[in-house]
C-alpha cells in the first residue's frame, strides 16, 4: 500500500476493485466501513459479485469478469473529456500523458458498457466522483491481479490515480491488499524469482556484487538469470529440467491452478521436500517432511500490507519434534557445504537490513517499541506512512496506456458458465489451518457453488442440491447455493476444500508479465446430481 490503514477514514471516495474486503481483509474493512458510516465517504465498488461491501457502496459497478480495463479506461476517458484531470500534478510530476490521452480517446463509456455490462451513466458518475474528490483512495486485491491481464489492470488503476493527482496525500493512493499474512514480507525479502531482498534486480551486476560481499561468497555464485515462478516450476519438472523441489509453508496441491497438471509434476519430480506445521495434500506426496513451527512458536518479523514491519515473539513452546524454520534451513545449508553462522533471527534480520535500503534503519531492538513502515533508511528515521509524497521512486510517474484483452478462456455451448474463485470469511487459503478448527469448519463445512436464481431454474436445482462442476481440465462435486451474489451466467466457488478441489477446474493460463494464473475466469458447466448424497 502507498498509504496506511489508519488514513482510510480520511478519504472522501473509496474505489474498491476486485476485493471482497469484508471477508478477505475483515480488520482493514472496518476502516472502510467507518469511512462510509462515520465520515461520509462514498464507496465505489467495481466487482461482478454483490458482496457484503456492496451494502456500503454509493455506486456498485457489476462488470463482467475480466472486463476491468474497459471500465477503468472509460473512466479515464470521461475525466479527460470533461477536463476533470489534475493538470498541475500531471505537469509537475508525471510523463507520457499525451500518449495516455490519445490511447483512451476511443474508450467511451458506451464502448465500455458493451464489453463490461456496466451502464455508461454509472461509469460517468464513478469517474466524476473519483476525479472531483478532495482525497480518493484505490484498493484492489486478487480480483484484479489473477487475470491474464493482471499487470495491465494494475497499470490502468495507476493511470487513474496519476491523472487525478490522488497519490502522496492522506486518504489517497494505490493500495493493493496483500493476500496472506506475511506475503508482503516474503516479497520484501526476495521471495520472487527476479529480485534479491529489497526488490533489487538479480540482473544488476552492482546489486549482485553488493550481496556477494555482504554474504561473503564469490560474485560468480550469484546468477544474473531470473528464476522460475510456481507455474513455470511445474512445467520445468514435466520437461525434465527440474529434479528436486523444496516447498516451505505452501500447499500447491490445493492452491495452484489446474491441479491435475500439478499432481503430475509433483508425482514425477525426483525429490520432494515439504517443510510445514501439518502434513497437507502436498506433504502427503513428499519424500521428506520437515516439521517447522507456527507463528505463535517463533521469534521474527511480519510485514503487513501497509509495509509495517512488526516483531512477533513465541507465546507457546513448539511440539517436541518441531524445529525453528531458520534452524532447519541453516542446518541444511551447512550440510550442503555453506559456512553459515547466525546466533538467531535478530542476527539474520541485521544482515538483511544492511543489504536492503528500505529496512536499513530497522532492527529487532528498535522494533521492540512498535512497528515501523518501510522505507526506514536510518536508525533515527520514523518510518514512512505515505509513499510518493514529493516525488516517485523513478522520478516522474509514468502513464502506461493499456488495452482491453478478453480472458484466455471464454464460454461456449459445452461450458456456458464463467467460474470465478475466491475465499470466504471462515476459511483461509488451502484450509490447512482453518479446517482443523471445529468451530470454523462447522460454520462453513462443505464446498458450495453460488448459482444465480435464474440459472438455478434452468438447471433444475435448489440450494443444498449436489451438482458436478466441470471444466476442460476436470470436475468436482459441490452443493448449490442459490443466491443473487453472483450474476446470471457466473458461478463462484472457494478453493478451501480438498474434497472438492476447485483448482482442478481453473486454467493455468498466466499473465505474461507477472506470471499470475487466471483464477478468476474459467469456463465451466453444471450438472444436477439428484442421486448423490453429500457428506
Amino acid at each position: 500500500m502507498t498509504n496506511s490503514i489508519s488514513d482510510i477514514v480520511e478519504a472522501d471516495v473509496l474505489l474498491v476493485v476486485g476485493s471482497n474486503t469484508t471477508e478477505t481483509h475483515p480488520v482493514l474493512s472496518l476502516q472502510m466501513k467507518a469511512a462510509v458510516r462515520k465520515h461520509g465517504a462514498r464507496l465505489i465498488l467495481l466487482d461482478p459479485r454483490r458482496i457484503e461491501l456492496a451494502g456500503f457502496a454509493y455506486l456498485h459497478l457489476r462488470n463482467r469478469p475480466g472486463s476491468d480495463i474497459a471500465v477503468i479506461n472509460a473512466m479515464v476517458n470521461v475525466i479527460i473529456a470533461e477536463g476533470l484531470q489534475d493538470r498541475s500534478f500531471i505537469e509537475a510530476r508525471t510523463e507520457n500523458y499525451p500518449t495516455l490521452a490519445a490511447a483512451v480517446e476511443g474508450w467511451t463509456p458506451e464502448r465500455a458498457e458493451r464489453i463490461s455490462g456496466v451502464a455508461a451513466e454509472d461509469i460517468i458518475q464513478a469517474a466524476r466522483l473519483y476525479a472531483e474528490a478532495n482525497a480518493a483512495a484505490i484498493f484492489w486485491a486478487m480480483g484484479i491481479t489473477q487475470h491474464t491481464s493482471g499487470t495491465d489492470n494494475v497499470k490502468a488503476l495507476s493511470n487513474l490515480a496519476l491523472l487525478c493527482g490522488q497519490i502522496g496525500r492522506p486518504g489517497t493512493g494505490l493500495n493493493p491488499l496483500r493476500g496472506q499474512n506475511n506475503v508482503q514480507g516474503a516479497c520484501d525479502m526476495g521471495g520472487l524469482p527476479n529480485v534479491l531482498p529489497g526488490y533489487q534486480a538479480v540482473t544488476s551486476e552492482e546489486v549482485r556484487r553488493k550481496f556477494a560481499v555482504g554474504w561473503g561468497i564469490d560474485f560468480d555464485r550469484l546468477s544474473p538469470k531470473p528464476g522460475l515462478t510456481v507455474t513455470e516450476i511445474m512445467d520445468g519438472i514435466l520437461e525434465g529440467r527440474i529434479k528436486g523441489l523444496f516447498i516451505l509453508g505452501e500447499n500447491p496441491m490445493l492452491s495452484d491452478p489446474n491441479l491435475n497438471h500439478v499432481e503430475r509434476a509433483l508425482g514425477e519430480v525426483e525429490f520432494l521436500v515439504a517443510q510445514d506445521i501439518f502434513v497437507n495434500e502436498t506433504g502427503a506426496m513428499a519424500d521428506v517432511v520437515l516439521p517447522g513451527v507456527s507463528f505463535a512458536e517463533k521469534l521474527g518479523t511480519f510485514t503487513s500490507t501497509e509495509r509495517r514491519v512488526q516483531l512477533v515473539r513465541p507465546a507457546i513452546e513448539p511440539p517436541a519434534n518441531a524445529r525453528q524454520d531458520w534452524e532447519i534451513i541453516l542446518d541444511l545449508a551447512r550440510r550442503m557445504g555453506a559456512n553459515w553462522s547466525y546466533t538467531g533471527p535478530g542476527a539474520i534480520f541485521d544482515e538483511m537490513a544492511r543489504l536492503t535500503p528500505q529496512y536499513a534503519g530497522m532492527s529487532h531492538e528498535r522494533l521492540e517499541g512498535g512497528g515501523l513502515q518501510w522505507p526506514c533508511p536510518t536508525a533515527d528515521h520514523p518510518g514512512t506512512p505515505i509513499l510518493h509524497v514529493e516525488k516517485f521512486t523513478r522520478g516522474l510517474g509514468l502513464f502506461s496506456p493499456v488495452e482491453y484483452t478478453p480472458p484466455a478462456e471464454i464460454t461456449d455451448e459445452a461450458y456456458p458458465f464463467v467460474l470465478s474463485t475466491g475465499r470466504v470469511l471462515f476459511h483461509w487459503h488451502g484450509g490447512t489451518l482453518s479446517r482443523r478448527s471445529p468451530g470454523l469448519d462447522a460454520l462453513a463445512p462443505q464446498a458450495e457453488v453460488e448459482v444465480h436464481p435464474e440459472d438455478a431454474v434452468s438447471l433444475g436445482v435448489t440450494s443444498g442440491m449436489p451438482v458436478r462442476v466441470s471444466s476442460r481440465r476436470g470436475s468436482v462435486v459441490a452443493a448449490v447455493q442459490v443466491t443473487r451474489r453472483s450474476p446470471p451466467g457466473t458461478v463462484f466457488m472457494t478453493f478451501h476444500y480438498a474434497e472438492a478441489a476447485t483448482n482442478l477446474l481453473t486454467s493455468d493460463a498466466v499473465d505474461p508479465v507477472a506470471k499470475i494464473p487466471e483464477y478468476k475466469v474459467s469456463a465451466v458447466r453444471l450438472e444436477a446430481l439428484p442421486e448423490v448424497v453429500l457428506q
